[in-house]
Order: C-alpha cells, then sequence, then structure tokens
C-alpha cells in the first residue's frame, strides 16, 4: 500500500495596518533600521500594550472570506521562548482560544475540486529580523518587532505540493482583495510553513511530522513540500526509518533539498499562559456582522462571474481578477464602452499592462483612465482610427494624459475612409507592384499581404484596412 502525504500550512500573514499590534508605531516598510519602535514594541519595563482595532477586524474580515466561525470569546496568550530578534522574550499570540476557527477554501486543481480546512485564523506580533553578516556578527533589526500578524493554520489536507501551490495562490488573492495584506512575499508580508508526514491509509499509523520554515515564495513551497514527500518516501522504502522524527527543517534553495535545523518543540515547550496584560475579546455581534456585510465578491467568485456575465475565456477572467484594483478597471471600462467586453480584456491584458510595467506603475495609477480608454476603443469601433494607429494613440495618452479624440485631431490621424481617395492609391500601388499583382491573380492568396502593406505605408497607416482589402480584390479580379 502506498504512503500518503499528509500536508498541512501555516501561513504568517502581516496586516496592512497603519500602527503595530500593541502600540503606535508605524508599520512602514523599508524605514530606517530600528526606527519605528518604541517602550512598547521593545518590552521594556513597565509598557502596557493596547490591542489594535483595525488588527482585529481584518482578521474577522478574513474569517468572513474563508467560512470561519468568529469567536464570541477569545484572549491572548504568551508564547515564551528565547530569541535575540524577541526583546521581551515572549511573544503574544493565540493559543487555545483563538479569534476564528472551522472555516474551508474550495480549490480547483488540475480539473479536480479540493477542500481544504482552515483550523483558525487568530492575531498575534510578529518578531525581529536577526541579520548575520559575513564577517560572522549579527545585528538585530526591530522594526517589524509587533507588527500585527495573522496566522492562518489549516487541517493536514493536501496531499501534493500542487494543491499547496494552488491554495497560496488563492488565499493571496482572497487577501488582496478584502484590502487586509498586501501579501507581498518578498517582503515578508506572507510567510509560509509547511508540515509534511506520510500516513499508510490501511492501517492510519503515520511518520512524524516535519516543519519546514519560513518560506518566503510560492515556488519554494511547492518544490520544499515535493522534496519533503520524496525524502520521506526514500527512507521508509530502504528502511531508514529513523531519519524521520518530529524535527524543524529549512529550505535549501540553491541546493534544492531541505536541511535539518532542530528538533521540533512542542506546544508544552513554549510553555503558554494567558496574558495577564491584556483582557479577554469579546466581538459585538452587529460589528462582526457589519464586517461579514461589508466584505467584497472574493477572486474565484468574480472569475465565475466574468466567465459568464462578459463572455470571457476563463484565462481572461483569472488574469483580470488577481488584482482587485485590474477587475474594477475592467468592469468600469466595460461599463463606458458599448462594444464586446472582450476587446476590453485584449487591450487591459496586452497594450495598457505593457506599458504599465515599462513605467514600473499599478493600475490605479494608470494616466489613462477607464473612461479614456473607452473612449479610444469606441473610435476604432467607428472606424475612426485603425487599430495600429490606436496603439500609438495609447502610447500618447499615457505620456501626456491627454484624451484620444483630442491626439487624433490635433495630429490628423483620423482613418482614411473615402471610398475615391483610396482608389487611387491602390491602382497607384498596383501599377507600381505589377510582380505581386501577377502572383495574386496567378492564385498565390499571400502576395495581396504585400500589396495592402504597401497601400498602409503610403497612407501612414491611416487606410481604414476592411476597405483596402475590398478595393484591392476588385481591382485585381
Amino acid at each position: 500500500m502506498a504512503l500518503e502525504p499528509l500536508v498541512g500550512l501555516e501561513v504568517h500573514v502581516q496586516l496592512d495596518t497603519d500602527s503595530k499590534m500593541f502600540c503606535a508605531c508605524s508599520t512602514q516598510f523599508g524605514a530606517d533600521p530600528n526606527s519605528n519602535v518604541c517602550p512598547t514594541c521593545l518590552g521594556l519595563p513597565g509598557s502596557l500594550p493596547v490591542p489594535n482595532r483595525t488588527a482585529i477586524e481584518y482578521v474577522i474580515r478574513t474569517a468572513a472570506a474563508l467560512n470561519c466561525t468568529v469567536a464570541e470569546r477569545c484572549r491572548f496568550a504568551r508564547k515564551n521562548y528565547f530569541y535575540p530578534d524577541l526583546p521581551k522574550n515572549f511573544q503574544i499570540s493565540q493559543y487555545d482560544e483563538p479569534l476564528s476557527y472551522d472555516g474551508h477554501i474550495d480549490l480547483d486543481v488540475d480539473g479536480e475540486q479540493v477542500r481544504i480546512r482552515i483550523r483558525r485564523a487568530h492575531l498575534e506580533e510578529d518578531t525581529g529580523k536577526n541579520i548575520h553578516l559575513p564577517s560572522g556578527s549579527s545585528l538585530v533589526e526591530y522594526n517589524r518587532c509587533g507588527i500585527p500578524l495573522m496566522e492562518v493554520v489549516t487541517e493536514p489536507d493536501f496531499t501534493t505540493a500542487e494543491q499547496c501551490r494552488e491554495y497560496l495562490t488563492q488565499l493571496r488573492l482572497i487577501l488582496r482583495a478584502i484590502g487586509v495584506s498586501t501579501a507581498n512575499m518578498e517582503e515578508g508580508a506572507m510567510r509560509a510553513e509547511p508540515t509534511v508526514n506520510l500516513r499508510d491509509p490501511e492501517t492510519g499509523e503515520a511518520t512524524p511530522k516535519v516543519e519546514i520554515k519560513n518560506l518566503n515564495s510560492i515556488r519554494a513551497v511547492f518544490e520544499a513540500v515535493q522534496y519533503e514527500i520524496e525524502r520521506q518516501r526514500r527512507a521508509v522504502a530502504e528502511g531508514r526509518e529513523n531519519e524521520l522524527f518530529q524535527q524543524t527543517r529549512r529550505w535549501d534553495e540553491s541546493n534544492g533539498v531541505t536541511a535539518l535545523m532542530r528538533r521540533k518543540e512542542t506546544s508544552d515547550d513554549y510553555m503558554y499562559f494567558p496574558e495577564p496584560d491584556l483582557v479577554p475579546l469579546e466581538p459585538e455581534r452587529e460589528w462582526v456582522e457589519s464586517i461579514y456585510a461589508s466584505c467584497p465578491e472574493l477572486p474565484a467568485a468574480r472569475c465565475a462571474r466574468f466567465c459568464e456575465q462578459y463572455e470571457l475565456p476563463e484565462y481572461d477572467a483569472r488574469v483580470l481578477t488577481e488584482s482587485r484594483e485590474l477587475a474594477d478597471y475592467f468592469e468600469e471600462a466595460c461599463e463606458v464602452f458599448a462594444g464586446p467586453a472582450k476587446t476590453v480584456s485584449n487591450w487591459v491584458m496586452g497594450d495598457l499592462t505593457s506599458l504599465l510595467n515599462e513605467a514600473g506603475i499599478e493600475i490605479s495609477a494608470s494616466p489613462v483612465t477607464c473612461e479614456g480608454l473607452a473612449e479610444l476603443l469606441t473610435l476604432i469601433e467607428e472606424d475612426v482610427i485603425s487599430g495600429k494607429i490606436a496603439k500609438d494613440v495609447l502610447t500618447k495618452m499615457f505620456e501626456t494624459g491627454r484624451r484620444a479624440r483630442e491626439i487624433i485631431e490635433e495630429e490628423g490621424l483620423e482613418q482614411i475612409s473615402d471610398t475615391g481617395e483610396l482608389e487611387a492609391i491602390i491602382e497607384q500601388v498596383i501599377a507600381d507592384n505589377p510582380g505581386p499583382a501577377d502572383d495574386f491573380r496567378a492564385g498565390k492568396e499571400k502576395a495581396i499581404g504585400f500589396l495592402i502593406g504597401q497601400v498602409m505605408k503610403a497612407t501612414k497607416g491611416q487606410a481604414n484596412p476592411g476597405m483596402v482589402n475590398e478595393i484591392m480584390r476588385e481591382k485585381l479580379g
């Protein structure tokens, strides 16, 4: 009987609040080292914590998105351990009474529906950061210490690395859509810790759990889980069960392996006890219900709606709903533009996104408004300009912030749709290029492409392509 993997995920999410979890210090990323600190987050004697209401609201909002139950009463606990980046020698967290629990998220992985149960989503404070120098000495940076941290813990329901990857992808989309975190893994705003072991489905016997610490990319999680499953399978197959014990490992990305860090602690090792400086939390039902009611449409539901309402391919819908701002921009442009939604999708995902990437800015800062893009697309539909000219106009709109019609009128870019004018140009092109003309008459269809290209060149791309094609065929007929 093949052993089946049991994988659980703990995801630590920095909440996007202005101040820290238990003090008023800024959470600004990239500030000077140890500049966003105070007696409370440094754990100095006599300082007292005060909970951040917005952080509590963000966990409740996440609970709504993950189908969790919000506790009527919960409390904070002290998690005791010594490490240089933890100045109090304990972390304020939640232990036996989390803020939310018993949720789930449904995934579509390679056409298979998978439900992942959420054990809990609770609040705690982040630790500082150790910086190890090549000289062998270390520095401690405390700006991160005390930032509101939400820990989302699943049941061990994953059986493949692909499921873990899809879960993290969807969770990140959800967190961004509901506005609780940037979830930027490269900035440490979202970190994952998989727990991996194997079980015999016939006997129920399982190997000891292995935790992989502090993975800061979805790719790293995928590769580490994939490797660890195979490492444990090889150990069992080769009779090396002594190598399988409860432990914490790290991911060595350069060598593509997990490496032993230490034997894993149990909850007893942390000596949890209730935080004496904080009273229990009892979120008012009316407040919780108002937070639930204010949650926006989630990415998966919005993606499905885009496919149905706008008749978009699934690929387009998935790309557009990766960002709430991008999805909003698309929908607002569709409200103004009377043509097909697919046309809007093509321009947003293609030319506009390319310009945004080159400029290094987000869609929310785009110089081309959704109304401006809709006007440009309308001018194409009305044959005022060609699609090729429209690409140049969009670039100028992006660079200057001007409207499409203004640019077209000022630069004389309107499409040539006058039949008489086009006939004269086409006759001249045929006369100047007898070879390709004879080739087309002889049945070489591709030859007409060259002739049409010459017309577009002569008119600097302003000739109506449809009319050029029709008239050219008539003249050559």
